[in-house]
Protein backbone atom coordinates (compact mmCIF):
# COMPACT_ATOMS: atom_id res chain seq x y z
CA UNK A 1 0.00 0.00 0.00
CA UNK A 2 1.28 3.44 -0.45
CA UNK A 3 1.17 5.85 2.61
CA UNK A 4 -1.55 7.34 1.89
CA UNK A 5 -3.42 4.25 2.12
CA UNK A 6 -1.70 3.14 4.89
CA UNK A 7 -4.41 3.28 8.37
CA UNK A 8 -3.18 5.01 11.33
CA UNK A 9 -3.65 2.94 14.43
CA UNK A 10 -3.86 4.74 17.45
CA UNK A 11 -4.45 3.20 20.97
CA UNK A 12 -6.38 3.91 24.14
CA UNK A 13 -4.75 2.67 27.25
CA UNK A 14 -5.39 5.27 30.14
CA UNK A 15 -8.52 2.71 31.91
CA UNK A 16 -7.53 1.08 35.55
CA UNK A 17 -9.46 -2.14 35.19
CA UNK A 18 -11.08 -2.21 38.71
CA UNK A 19 -13.14 -5.27 37.47
CA UNK A 20 -9.71 -7.35 37.60
CA UNK A 21 -8.69 -6.08 41.05
CA UNK A 22 -6.60 -7.56 42.66
CA UNK A 23 -4.66 -8.13 39.76
CA UNK A 24 -5.27 -4.94 38.24
CA UNK A 25 -4.92 -1.62 39.74
CA UNK A 26 -4.18 1.74 39.16
CA UNK A 27 -0.46 1.59 39.71
CA UNK A 28 -0.46 -1.30 37.26
CA UNK A 29 -3.95 -1.87 35.14
CA UNK A 30 -4.97 -4.75 33.46
CA UNK A 31 -4.01 -3.84 29.71
CA UNK A 32 -0.11 -4.13 31.07
CA UNK A 33 -0.61 -7.30 32.63
CA UNK A 34 -0.01 -10.90 31.49
CA UNK A 35 -3.54 -12.25 32.67
CA UNK A 36 -4.47 -14.00 29.74
CA UNK A 37 -0.65 -14.52 28.40
CA UNK A 38 2.24 -15.55 29.66
CA UNK A 39 4.48 -13.84 27.55
CA UNK A 40 2.94 -10.44 26.69
CA UNK A 41 -0.03 -8.08 28.00
CA UNK A 42 -2.64 -7.43 25.99
CA UNK A 43 -1.26 -3.59 25.49
CA UNK A 44 1.54 -5.66 23.79
CA UNK A 45 -0.92 -7.69 21.95
CA UNK A 46 -2.46 -4.94 20.22
CA UNK A 47 0.72 -3.16 19.20
CA UNK A 48 1.68 -6.43 17.87
CA UNK A 49 -1.46 -6.58 15.72
CA UNK A 50 -1.25 -3.18 13.76
CA UNK A 51 3.05 -3.59 13.33
CA UNK A 52 2.00 -4.79 9.72
CA UNK A 53 3.70 -1.78 7.93
CA UNK A 54 1.63 -3.07 4.53
CA UNK A 55 -1.62 -2.20 6.28
CA UNK A 56 -0.59 0.38 9.14
CA UNK A 57 1.18 3.52 9.26
CA UNK A 58 3.40 4.58 12.82
CA UNK A 59 1.55 3.84 16.03
CA UNK A 60 0.22 6.44 18.18
CA UNK A 61 -0.15 5.73 21.99
CA UNK A 62 -2.35 7.71 24.03
CA UNK A 63 -2.05 6.96 28.16
CA UNK A 64 -2.11 8.30 31.56
CA UNK A 65 1.59 10.08 32.26
CA UNK A 66 1.57 7.90 35.47
CA UNK A 67 2.08 4.83 32.90
CA UNK A 68 4.28 6.54 30.78
CA UNK A 69 7.05 4.38 31.19
CA UNK A 70 5.27 1.48 31.37
CA UNK A 71 4.59 2.03 28.03
CA UNK A 72 7.41 2.80 26.43
CA UNK A 73 9.15 -0.22 28.18
CA UNK A 74 6.17 -2.57 26.89
CA UNK A 75 6.83 -0.98 23.78
CA UNK A 76 10.36 -1.33 24.00
CA UNK A 77 9.78 -5.27 24.34
CA UNK A 78 7.60 -6.01 21.50
CA UNK A 79 9.67 -3.96 19.23
CA UNK A 80 7.03 -1.39 18.24
CA UNK A 81 7.83 2.12 17.64
CA UNK A 82 4.86 4.72 18.93
CA UNK A 83 4.44 8.44 19.35
CA UNK A 84 3.28 8.58 23.35
CA UNK A 85 0.52 11.06 23.92
CA UNK A 86 0.22 11.97 27.58
CA UNK A 87 -2.90 12.82 28.77
CA UNK A 88 -2.84 14.90 32.46
CA UNK A 89 -6.27 13.54 33.57
CA UNK A 90 -9.15 11.27 32.72
CA UNK A 91 -11.77 12.93 30.51
CA UNK A 92 -13.06 9.55 28.63
CA UNK A 93 -12.52 8.59 25.34
CA UNK A 94 -14.36 11.52 23.28
CA UNK A 95 -11.19 13.69 24.32
CA UNK A 96 -8.55 11.43 23.20
CA UNK A 97 -10.31 10.54 20.07
CA UNK A 98 -10.37 14.45 19.21
CA UNK A 99 -6.61 14.21 20.17
CA UNK A 100 -5.95 11.42 17.90
CA UNK A 101 -7.63 12.84 14.90
CA UNK A 102 -6.39 16.24 15.49
CA UNK A 103 -3.08 14.46 15.73
CA UNK A 104 -3.16 12.23 12.27
CA UNK A 105 -4.59 15.25 10.92
CA UNK A 106 -1.28 17.27 10.73
CA UNK A 107 0.14 14.06 9.03
CA UNK A 108 -2.54 13.92 6.70
CA UNK A 109 -6.03 15.18 6.79
CA UNK A 110 -7.49 12.35 5.22
CA UNK A 111 -5.90 9.73 6.97
CA UNK A 112 -7.93 6.96 7.84
CA UNK A 113 -7.49 6.80 11.74
CA UNK A 114 -7.92 3.23 13.26
CA UNK A 115 -9.10 3.50 17.10
CA UNK A 116 -8.39 0.40 19.75
CA UNK A 117 -8.75 -0.01 23.18
CA UNK A 118 -5.77 -1.76 25.02
CA UNK A 119 -7.01 -4.20 26.73
CA UNK A 120 -8.96 -6.81 24.50
CA UNK A 121 -7.65 -10.28 23.53
CA UNK A 122 -8.59 -10.89 19.82
CA UNK A 123 -8.06 -14.81 18.79
CA UNK A 124 -7.13 -14.36 14.77
CA UNK A 125 -4.69 -11.36 13.88
CA UNK A 126 -5.27 -12.24 10.26
CA UNK A 127 -9.09 -11.88 9.80
CA UNK A 128 -8.51 -8.74 12.41
CA UNK A 129 -6.24 -7.03 9.74
CA UNK A 130 -8.77 -7.88 7.01
CA UNK A 131 -11.44 -6.69 8.57
CA UNK A 132 -9.78 -3.30 9.09
CA UNK A 133 -9.15 -3.05 5.58
CA UNK A 134 -12.36 -3.60 5.25
CA UNK A 135 -13.81 -1.22 7.31
CA UNK A 136 -11.31 1.23 5.98
CA UNK A 137 -13.03 1.64 2.43
CA UNK A 138 -16.34 2.87 4.15
CA UNK A 139 -13.72 4.89 6.24
CA UNK A 140 -12.50 6.43 2.94
CA UNK A 141 -15.77 7.04 1.82
CA UNK A 142 -16.65 9.35 4.09
CA UNK A 143 -18.36 7.22 7.18
CA UNK A 144 -16.92 6.64 10.64
CA UNK A 145 -17.03 3.08 10.89
CA UNK A 146 -17.17 0.64 13.99
CA UNK A 147 -16.77 -3.33 13.98
CA UNK A 148 -19.16 -5.10 15.15
CA UNK A 149 -18.86 -8.59 16.48
CA UNK A 150 -21.11 -11.28 15.81
CA UNK A 151 -22.64 -12.29 19.39
CA UNK A 152 -21.73 -16.15 20.85
CA UNK A 153 -24.97 -15.41 23.24
CA UNK A 154 -27.46 -13.10 24.12
CA UNK A 155 -24.66 -11.01 26.21
CA UNK A 156 -25.87 -8.38 28.89
CA UNK A 157 -22.28 -7.07 29.60
CA UNK A 158 -21.78 -5.20 25.77
CA UNK A 159 -24.00 -2.95 23.75
CA UNK A 160 -25.75 -3.31 20.77
CA UNK A 161 -25.78 -2.32 17.42
CA UNK A 162 -28.26 -2.63 14.56
CA UNK A 163 -27.45 -2.80 10.95
CA UNK A 164 -29.33 -1.29 8.16
CA UNK A 165 -28.84 -0.66 4.59
CA UNK A 166 -25.58 -1.62 3.05
CA UNK A 167 -22.86 1.20 2.14
CA UNK A 168 -22.50 1.78 -1.41
CA UNK A 169 -18.78 0.90 -2.25
CA UNK A 170 -17.33 -1.07 0.49
CA UNK A 171 -18.31 -4.91 0.30
CA UNK A 172 -19.94 -6.31 3.55
CA UNK A 173 -20.23 -2.68 5.21
CA UNK A 174 -23.60 -1.02 6.29
CA UNK A 175 -24.91 2.32 7.71
CA UNK A 176 -25.76 2.19 11.42
CA UNK A 177 -29.43 1.80 12.20
CA UNK A 178 -29.23 2.74 15.84
CA UNK A 179 -26.83 2.10 18.79
CA UNK A 180 -28.39 -0.32 21.80
CA UNK A 181 -27.06 0.28 25.81
CA UNK A 182 -26.20 -2.96 27.11
CA UNK A 183 -29.73 -4.43 27.92
CA UNK A 184 -31.15 -7.31 30.17
CA UNK A 185 -31.59 -10.73 29.13
CA UNK A 186 -34.17 -10.59 27.29
CA UNK A 187 -33.56 -7.63 25.83
CA UNK A 188 -30.38 -9.24 24.64
CA UNK A 189 -32.13 -12.23 22.84
CA UNK A 190 -34.49 -9.72 20.85
CA UNK A 191 -31.38 -8.28 19.63
CA UNK A 192 -30.17 -11.77 18.86
CA UNK A 193 -33.16 -12.25 16.43
CA UNK A 194 -32.72 -8.91 15.13
CA UNK A 195 -29.50 -9.74 13.63
CA UNK A 196 -27.95 -7.26 16.08
CA UNK A 197 -24.13 -7.45 16.74
CA UNK A 198 -21.71 -6.12 19.83
CA UNK A 199 -20.31 -2.61 19.81
CA UNK A 200 -16.71 -3.33 19.82
CA UNK A 201 -15.47 -0.05 20.51
CA UNK A 202 -13.09 -0.08 17.61
CA UNK A 203 -13.45 2.87 15.08
CA UNK A 204 -11.99 4.02 11.63
CA UNK A 205 -12.82 7.08 10.04
CA UNK A 206 -11.10 10.08 8.06
CA UNK A 207 -8.81 12.24 10.55
CA UNK A 208 -11.26 15.49 8.27
CA UNK A 209 -14.20 13.64 8.91
CA UNK A 210 -14.33 12.83 12.61
CA UNK A 211 -13.05 16.93 13.00
CA UNK A 212 -16.18 17.82 11.37
CA UNK A 213 -18.56 15.52 13.27
CA UNK A 214 -16.91 16.49 16.08
CA UNK A 215 -17.19 20.53 15.24
CA UNK A 216 -21.42 19.42 14.80
CA UNK A 217 -21.52 17.19 18.13
CA UNK A 218 -19.42 18.22 20.58
CA UNK A 219 -17.11 21.60 20.06
CA UNK A 220 -16.17 22.07 23.13
CA UNK A 221 -14.31 18.81 23.29
CA UNK A 222 -12.52 19.70 19.80
CA UNK A 223 -11.44 23.08 21.28
CA UNK A 224 -9.94 21.45 23.89
CA UNK A 225 -8.44 18.39 22.14
CA UNK A 226 -6.73 21.38 19.60
CA UNK A 227 -5.91 23.93 22.30
CA UNK A 228 -4.14 20.53 24.28
CA UNK A 229 -1.99 19.48 21.22
CA UNK A 230 -1.82 23.02 20.37
CA UNK A 231 0.24 23.54 23.95
CA UNK A 232 1.82 20.35 23.77
CA UNK A 233 5.81 20.18 25.21
CA UNK A 234 8.44 16.95 25.09
CA UNK A 235 9.36 15.25 27.45
CA UNK A 236 12.26 12.89 26.68
CA UNK A 237 10.39 10.03 24.40
CA UNK A 238 6.83 11.76 25.29
CA UNK A 239 4.20 14.63 24.38
CA UNK A 240 2.72 16.32 27.04
CA UNK A 241 -0.79 17.64 26.29
CA UNK A 242 -0.82 21.27 27.71
CA UNK A 243 -2.98 20.39 31.11
CA UNK A 244 -5.13 23.54 31.20
CA UNK A 245 -6.54 23.07 27.96
CA UNK A 246 -7.27 19.51 28.08
CA UNK A 247 -9.13 19.72 31.65
CA UNK A 248 -11.84 21.60 29.71
CA UNK A 249 -12.78 18.94 27.79
CA UNK A 250 -16.43 17.64 28.82
CA UNK A 251 -16.12 14.41 30.34
CA UNK A 252 -18.03 12.21 28.09
CA UNK A 253 -17.17 9.14 25.51
CA UNK A 254 -17.25 9.26 21.70
CA UNK A 255 -20.21 7.81 21.84
CA UNK A 256 -22.30 9.39 23.31
CA UNK A 257 -20.32 12.52 21.99
CA UNK A 258 -20.65 11.62 18.25
CA UNK A 259 -22.07 8.17 17.52
CA UNK A 260 -25.02 8.24 18.56
CA UNK A 261 -25.52 11.62 17.11
CA UNK A 262 -23.73 11.22 13.29
CA UNK A 263 -25.64 9.85 10.31
CA UNK A 264 -22.32 9.11 9.25
CA UNK A 265 -21.83 6.01 11.50
CA UNK A 266 -21.55 3.09 9.47
CA UNK A 267 -20.79 -0.57 10.75
CA UNK A 268 -18.87 -4.05 9.59
CA UNK A 269 -19.95 -7.14 11.12
CA UNK A 270 -16.92 -9.27 12.26
CA UNK A 271 -16.79 -13.52 13.37
CA UNK A 272 -13.14 -13.33 14.81
CA UNK A 273 -12.51 -14.26 18.33
CA UNK A 274 -12.95 -11.32 20.30
CA UNK A 275 -13.10 -10.49 24.04
CA UNK A 276 -12.82 -7.25 26.11
CA UNK A 277 -12.20 -9.36 29.43
CA UNK A 278 -13.34 -6.76 31.30
CA UNK A 279 -14.23 -9.31 34.17
CA UNK A 280 -12.96 -12.28 35.65
CA UNK A 281 -15.54 -15.09 34.33
CA UNK A 282 -14.07 -13.10 30.78
CA UNK A 283 -11.04 -13.81 31.20
CA UNK A 284 -11.72 -17.48 32.55
CA UNK A 285 -13.72 -17.69 28.85
CA UNK A 286 -10.62 -16.95 27.41
CA UNK A 287 -7.46 -19.24 29.00
CA UNK A 288 -7.18 -23.17 28.37
CA UNK A 289 -9.41 -25.06 30.21
CA UNK A 290 -8.78 -28.71 32.02
CA UNK A 291 -11.38 -31.58 31.78
CA UNK A 292 -13.68 -30.09 35.01
CA UNK A 293 -13.75 -26.46 32.94
CA UNK A 294 -10.99 -25.01 35.22
CA UNK A 295 -8.36 -22.38 34.40
CA UNK A 296 -5.72 -21.81 36.56
CA UNK A 297 -2.17 -19.59 36.74
CA UNK A 298 0.67 -19.77 38.96
CA UNK A 299 1.00 -22.37 42.17
CA UNK A 300 -2.28 -24.35 42.15
CA UNK A 301 -3.57 -27.35 43.74
CA UNK A 302 -7.73 -27.93 42.96
CA UNK A 303 -9.36 -31.29 44.35
CA UNK A 304 -13.57 -31.57 43.14
CA UNK A 305 -14.00 -27.93 41.50
CA UNK A 306 -15.85 -26.96 38.56
CA UNK A 307 -15.94 -24.41 36.03
CA UNK A 308 -13.55 -22.20 37.85
CA UNK A 309 -10.61 -19.26 37.44
CA UNK A 310 -8.17 -19.80 40.13
CA UNK A 311 -4.81 -17.32 39.91
CA UNK A 312 -1.79 -17.52 42.22
CA UNK A 313 0.60 -14.58 41.94
CA UNK A 314 4.09 -14.84 43.85
CA UNK A 315 5.94 -17.96 45.52
CA UNK A 316 2.20 -18.92 47.40
CA UNK A 317 0.45 -21.71 47.16
CA UNK A 318 -3.68 -21.61 46.13
CA UNK A 319 -5.72 -24.25 47.01
CA UNK A 320 -9.08 -24.62 46.62
CA UNK A 321 -11.53 -27.76 47.37
CA UNK A 322 -15.14 -28.87 46.53
CA UNK A 323 -16.13 -25.35 44.79
CA UNK A 324 -17.60 -24.88 41.79
CA UNK A 325 -18.04 -21.63 39.27
CA UNK A 326 -15.85 -19.37 41.33
CA UNK A 327 -13.38 -17.14 40.64
CA UNK A 328 -10.20 -16.93 43.52
CA UNK A 329 -7.25 -14.61 42.64
CA UNK A 330 -4.44 -14.56 45.27
CA UNK A 331 -1.71 -12.04 44.68
CA UNK A 332 1.02 -11.09 47.78
CA UNK A 333 -1.19 -8.43 49.41
CA UNK A 334 -4.71 -9.69 49.12
CA UNK A 335 -7.24 -12.47 47.74
CA UNK A 336 -10.35 -12.44 46.31
CA UNK A 337 -13.11 -15.07 46.22
CA UNK A 338 -16.29 -14.26 44.28
CA UNK A 339 -18.58 -16.34 42.65
CA UNK A 340 -18.27 -16.07 38.52
CA UNK A 341 -22.32 -14.81 38.47
CA UNK A 342 -21.14 -11.89 40.79
CA UNK A 343 -17.78 -11.19 39.12
CA UNK A 344 -18.83 -7.77 37.42
CA UNK A 345 -19.48 -6.39 41.28
CA UNK A 346 -15.58 -6.66 42.36
CA UNK A 347 -15.65 -2.74 40.60
CA UNK A 348 -18.28 -2.09 43.68
CA UNK A 349 -15.94 -3.96 45.91
CA UNK A 350 -12.50 -1.26 45.50
CA UNK A 351 -14.81 1.52 45.53
CA UNK A 352 -15.72 0.19 49.44
CA UNK A 353 -11.86 -0.28 49.75
CA UNK A 354 -11.07 3.27 48.36
CA UNK A 355 -13.46 4.76 50.86
CA UNK A 356 -12.07 2.79 53.98
CA UNK A 357 -8.57 3.89 52.91
CA UNK A 358 -6.90 0.39 52.05
CA UNK A 359 -4.02 1.32 50.32
CA UNK A 360 -4.49 -2.48 48.70
CA UNK A 361 -7.74 -0.46 46.78
CA UNK A 362 -4.83 1.15 43.90
CA UNK A 363 -1.40 0.18 44.55
CA UNK A 364 0.23 -3.05 44.30
CA UNK A 365 3.48 -3.92 46.74
CA UNK A 366 5.23 -4.21 43.59
CA UNK A 367 5.65 -0.40 42.44
CA UNK A 368 7.07 0.05 38.88
CA UNK A 369 9.45 3.08 38.01
CA UNK A 370 11.23 4.11 35.11
CA UNK A 371 14.00 2.78 36.08
CA UNK A 372 12.63 -0.58 37.51
CA UNK A 373 10.56 -1.88 40.46
CA UNK A 374 10.36 -1.71 44.06
CA UNK A 375 8.64 -4.15 46.37
CA UNK A 376 8.15 -3.65 50.12
CA UNK A 377 8.91 -7.10 51.80
CA UNK A 378 8.56 -6.01 55.90
CA UNK A 379 7.26 -2.61 57.16
CA UNK A 380 7.33 -1.78 60.83
CA UNK A 381 7.88 0.59 63.96
CA UNK A 382 10.74 2.66 62.47
CA UNK A 383 11.90 0.24 59.13
CA UNK A 384 10.83 -0.93 56.11
CA UNK A 385 13.00 -3.35 54.05
CA UNK A 386 12.45 -3.39 50.06
CA UNK A 387 13.63 -5.12 46.99
CA UNK A 388 14.77 -3.03 44.61
CA UNK A 389 15.58 -3.98 40.59
CA UNK A 390 17.11 -1.32 38.51
CA UNK A 391 16.97 -1.91 34.39
CA UNK A 392 20.60 -1.97 32.99
CA UNK A 393 21.12 1.91 32.31
CA UNK A 394 18.85 2.56 35.04
CA UNK A 395 19.08 5.96 37.41
CA UNK A 396 17.03 7.19 40.21
CA UNK A 397 16.70 10.71 41.24
CA UNK A 398 20.01 12.54 42.94
CA UNK A 399 17.62 12.51 46.56
CA UNK A 400 18.15 12.90 50.15
CA UNK A 401 15.50 12.65 52.83
CA UNK A 402 15.16 14.29 56.22
CA UNK A 403 13.87 11.33 58.05
CA UNK A 404 15.93 8.08 57.57
CA UNK A 405 18.87 6.70 57.58
CA UNK A 406 19.24 3.74 54.36
CA UNK A 407 21.66 0.41 53.95
CA UNK A 408 21.86 -0.88 50.80
CA UNK A 409 22.97 -4.75 50.16
CA UNK A 410 23.65 -5.61 46.43
CA UNK A 411 22.71 -9.15 45.73
CA UNK A 412 23.09 -8.94 42.11
CA UNK A 413 24.95 -7.14 39.24
CA UNK A 414 26.58 -4.09 40.15
CA UNK A 415 25.50 -0.03 41.83
CA UNK A 416 27.26 2.75 40.89
CA UNK A 417 26.37 4.74 44.18
CA UNK A 418 26.76 8.56 44.60
CA UNK A 419 27.28 9.12 48.34
CA UNK A 420 27.59 13.20 48.67
CA UNK A 421 30.52 14.19 46.95
CA UNK A 422 31.80 10.24 46.25
CA UNK A 423 31.07 8.22 43.42
CA UNK A 424 31.91 4.39 44.34
CA UNK A 425 31.00 0.78 43.23
CA UNK A 426 29.22 -1.71 44.83
CA UNK A 427 29.38 -5.20 44.12
CA UNK A 428 27.47 -8.00 44.97
CA UNK A 429 27.69 -9.06 48.65
CA UNK A 430 28.51 -5.57 49.52
CA UNK A 431 26.90 -3.37 51.27
CA UNK A 432 26.92 0.85 51.99
CA UNK A 433 25.11 2.70 54.62
CA UNK A 434 23.44 6.42 53.65
CA UNK A 435 22.89 8.61 56.78
CA UNK A 436 20.03 10.28 57.15
CA UNK A 437 20.39 14.11 54.88
CA UNK A 438 23.07 12.63 52.89
CA UNK A 439 22.82 13.33 49.20
CA UNK A 440 22.71 10.14 47.12
CA UNK A 441 21.87 8.55 44.15
CA UNK A 442 22.09 4.58 42.61
CA UNK A 443 22.75 3.95 39.03
CA UNK A 444 23.06 0.41 37.27
CA UNK A 445 26.03 1.44 34.85
CA UNK A 446 26.00 -3.00 33.80
CA UNK A 447 24.30 -4.57 31.16
CA UNK A 448 22.20 -7.09 33.73
CA UNK A 449 19.66 -6.47 36.03
CA UNK A 450 20.90 -4.40 39.22
CA UNK A 451 18.99 -6.18 42.57
CA UNK A 452 19.59 -4.83 45.93
CA UNK A 453 18.03 -5.36 49.72
CA UNK A 454 17.41 -1.65 50.96
CA UNK A 455 17.16 -1.28 54.78
CA UNK A 456 15.31 2.05 56.15
CA UNK A 457 15.45 3.07 59.40
CA UNK A 458 14.13 6.04 60.92
CA UNK A 459 11.00 8.20 62.21
CA UNK A 460 9.33 7.99 58.70
CA UNK A 461 9.77 6.06 55.93
CA UNK A 462 6.83 6.93 53.72
CA UNK A 463 7.33 8.14 50.29
CA UNK A 464 6.72 11.87 50.48
CA UNK A 465 9.92 11.75 52.81
CA UNK A 466 11.70 12.03 49.06
CA UNK A 467 13.56 15.31 48.19
CA UNK A 468 14.63 15.21 44.09
CA UNK A 469 17.26 17.20 43.35
CA UNK A 470 17.42 16.20 39.86
CA UNK A 471 16.07 13.22 38.05
CA UNK A 472 16.57 12.36 34.27
CA UNK A 473 13.24 11.26 34.05
CA UNK A 474 11.55 14.66 34.66
CA UNK A 475 9.48 13.78 38.24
Amino acid sequence: MSQPDLILPVILCGGSGTRLWPASRESMPKQFSRLVSETESTFQATAARVADPGAFGRLSVLTQAEARFIVAEQLKEAGVPADILLEPERRDSAAAVAVAACHAARIDPKAIVLILAADHVIGDTAAFVAAARAAAAGARAGHIMTLGITPTGPATAYGYIQPGESLPGAPGTYAVARFVEKPDRSGAERLLAEGAVWNSGYFLFRADVMLAELEAHAPAVLAAARDALEGAVRDLDFVRLDAAAFAQAPKTSIDYAVMERTRLAGVLPVSFAWSDVGTWDAVWSVLDQDAAGNAVRGRVELIETRGSLVHSEGEQVTAVVGLEDVVVVSTPDAVLVTSKAKAGQVKDLVGVLRAKGYPEAEAHRRMYRPWGWYQRIDIGERFQVKRIQVSPGGRLSLQKHYHRAEHWVVVRGTAEVTLNERVVLVHENEAIYLPIGSMHRLTNPGKIPLELIEVQVGSYTGEDDIIRVEDVYGR
